[in-house]
Parts: C-alpha cells; structure tokens; sequence
C-alpha cells in the first residue's frame, strides 16, 4: 500500500523516549503496559499513542470495541509530551480563511468541531479523573506591535461574528492579566486553558486501559499490511494483531512502517524552557489568572504557569549542540524583557519537539485503504483537534459514521508530499537560531 514506509526521520534531532524535559519530570507515572510479544486480533489496531491514537483508543473501548494500540516507544513521548500545554480552540488560521480553504460545508463544521475541543478535553479529564493540571482560565493572544494588534482585530471580529465570546483587551489590560510589558493588545479565549500535556496523554492511556483496550509499548510497527480476507495485519518484533479496522496515529513522530504520514508535512521544531518554581509574591505577578500566553510574532514567544509555580517559556528552534546556546540566551533576554522581576530566576529545565506543519495550515483525512485512516497535520494544535479527531476516527472506525461525517475532504491514499519540506525545515531551524542570536544581543 502506498502508505507504507521504511523513514525514520528525526530531522529536529529531538531523541527517543528521554526528551519530554519538565513534563516528565512532573507528570503522574503512565500505567503500566509491556511490548508486544504474541499474535492478537482485536476489532481495531490503532499505530501510535498520542492524543489521536489514544483518544481514538478511549471512545473505541467505551462502545465496546476490542481495541490493540501499539507504540513504538512510550505513551505521550512525541508531540504529546513535548508541546507547551496550551488547550485552543481551533486551529491557527483565521476563522474566514480557514472556511475559504475548506468551502461551505467542511469549513463550518471544522470550525464547530474544534471550537468545542477543549470543552471536550475538560469532560474527559472529569469523567476520569486525570491528574493533569487542567485548568480551563483561558489563554491570551498577544500583540507586540502594530501588525499584530490589527491581526488580533479581525480575528476577534470574525470569532464574534460566530458567536464565540472571546474579548479583546488593550494595552494597559493586557499587562494586567499577563504581568508581562510591551504587549499591545491581546485576544481572551475564555474556551481554552492549559494543561500538564504528558499528564493528559498518560491520563487518557489510563482511561482507555480501564475501559477495556489494550496498549503495547516499545512495539514499533514494522509491516502493516491487508489481508485477503479483509482487514489489516501490523508486526510488531515479536508480534502482531490482525483487526478489520486499522488508524494510524503516529503523525510526524511515526518510523519504520508507519512513517508515511511524515513526507506530506514539513516539520518546525520548538523548545521549551522553564524557570525554577517562582517565590509567592513573583508567582502572583505573572498570569494571575492562570492563563496561558503566546504572541502575533513571527518567531513567537509563547508563556505559561505550571501548577508548582514554574514559567515555561518557549519558541521556534531545536536544542541541539550548535543552536541551544543561542536560545537558552534568547530566552534568558525575552524573560528579562518580559517581567523584570524574574530576570535572575534559574531556568530548571529545556526540552524540545517537534510541530508537524501542512502547507495550507490544515490536517490532512486519509483512507489507506479498506477501514484503514489517519488524520495528520495539526500545524500546532494538537491537544484538543488531537482529541476530537480520535473521537472522529473511532466512530468512523466503528462503523457508526462515514467517511463525510468528518470535517474535512477524504484523500485516497496519503496526501501529495510537501516537496518544499528539505528546504523549509533547515531554513526554519537555522533562521530561528539566527534570529535569536540577534534577539539575544539586541536586548
């Protein structure tokens, strides 16, 4: 089958299974699951155990399907565990775009389905009790210049013109929720919030596990192939599970035989760095609300508060040998810049990983064959597309829907590769560290 593939790509130099930085360090411990080391059938084998795959797993055993997920590594140890934490609705394109790109029937109905997504995740995280440290307060969008306040106009004008009751603050305002300086304006999206983003992944394992499926770690898939009968066999190396419905779920982050999603997305890397836990009285100064921050630039700055106290700050770029220094620099700068205060406060911790980015900023819906599909390219937005599109792809995989109950056009077979994707990524890694570089000494 064409999607097939033998890739492994690491093209952000992000490592195995060690790399979730503060997450990991912080997060719940993920239950307890083994390799695959026999042949099983299950109803629906499921290739990856991120949000997608593990949402997907959740609603799947809830309606009492037999459900296998394998995962070459740990549960969450791609973007999962990786990310800032930030729970959006939506995606980044602006509303009236994004429903020009998708026309009259997927645009609205995109936008409805994701604009509930972190609903969705809060009633997940109740229902089973995830230690996760939600906290729905909202997040803030904020402008550091002209152009990014105007940015910020039109996509509130469009939002309220849907009905969404984000609210846009001015300058003085902005500084009051963000404790930060120099922002212009800033969009509240009382829908979304943060999130301990490893905790959540691992959470959802939990809950798909007591709901009845089964998940193997380190059991990386290494055929996947259909069956003359009907149906789908993945190998693992010591296994195998036979299904008659198969989704993959590995996005960027997937190797060997389920890499093939990877070559139609170019991937931008993004580090996190996070201070060590604030004393009260300069905890109380940043986000005092509880929410979670980014901002209009190009090379953006995004900011939040753990639940102990930590600022986590992060941009565009890797953390390899020739471009963490230039960062850890930017970031002690932009710290500065942004709340005096914490300008000597240590950082703890730094990690990175990988967004997986499509060319017109939109996921990708794939049918790889007889009950076979995927759904890639959150172009940064993956906890709550990530679980609303597991939930999708469950009922699609259940039989309970079709193909047109999904929100966006059906590809047969996997997507065009972007054929701008070799020169996109070393031009935005390099770049980000150049910028920076020129941050860091500016400041």
């Amino acid at each position: 089958m064409a999607f097939l593939g033998t890739e492994t790509p690491d093209p952000a130099g992000d490592g195995g299974t060690d790399g979730c930085g503060l997450w990991a360090a912080t997060a719940p411990p993920p239950p307890s699951c083994a390799a695959l080391a026999d042949d099983i059938t299950a109803d629906i084998a499921i290739v990856g155990a991120g949000y997608t795959g593990l949402s997907a797993a959740l609603h799947a055993a809830q309606a009492g399907a037999r459900v296998a997920v394998v995962e070459a590594g740990a549960i969450g140890q791609g973007g999962s565990g990786r990310n800032v934490g930030l729970v959006n609705a939506a995606l980044w394109l602006m509303p009236d775009a994004l429903e020009a790109r998708l026309g009259p029937d997927h645009g609205p109905r995109l936008l409805a389905a994701l604009a509930e997504g972190p609903a969705q995740v809060w009633k997940i995280v109740r229902r089973h009790g995830i230690d996760c440290e939600a906290r729905p307060a909202g997040t803030l969008h904020c402008a550091p210049d002209d152009a990014g306040a105007a940015a910020l106009r039109a996509r509130h004008a469009q939002w309220q013109r849907r009905g969404a009751a984000v609210e846009l603050l001015d300058a003085e305002a902005t500084a009051l929720r963000t404790g930060a300086h120099g922002f212009r304006a800033a969009l509240f999206d009382p829908r979304a919030g943060t999130i301990q983003p490893l905790a959540y992944a691992r959470g959802l394992a939990a809950a798909a596990l007591s709901a009845g499926a089964q998940i193997f770690t380190d059991s990386p898939a290494t055929g996947i192939t259909p069956q003359s009968g009907g149906g789908w066999r993945v190998a693992t190396p010591d296994g195998s599970v036979k299904a008659r419905a198969l989704i993959l779920a590995g996005n960027t982050y997937g190797t060997g035989a389920a890499a093939g999603l990877r070559a139609h997305q170019s991937v931008l890397p993004y580090f996190n760095i996070a201070t060590e836990p604030l004393p009260d009285a300069l905890r109380a100064q940043v986000l005092p609300g509880g929410e979670g921050a980014w901002d209009t630039a190009k090379i953006l700055t995004s900011f939040r508060m753990d639940a102990r106290g930590r600022l986590v700050l992060g941009s565009v770029g890797a953390l390899g040998a020739m471009d963490r220094s230039a960062h850890r620099a930017w970031a002690r700068r932009r710290l500065a810049q942004l709340f005096p205060a914490l300008a000597d406060v240590p950082f703890e911790s730094a990690w990175f990983g990988r967004i997986g980015t499509t060319p017109d900023a939109l996921p990708r819906f794939c049918a790889h064959g007889p009950g076979a599909w995927s759904i890639s390219g959150f172009n940064g937005r993956g906890i709550a597309p990530g679980t609303v599109f597991g939930a999708m792809l469950a009922r699609l995989a259940l039989g309970e829907t079709g193909p047109e109950a999904i929100p966006l056009p059906l590809h047969d077979g996997p997507p065009p590769p972007d054929p701008l994707r070799f020169l996109r990524e070393p031009f935005w890694r390099v770049g980000a560290a150049l910028w920076h570089l020129a941050d860091a000494r500016r400041w």
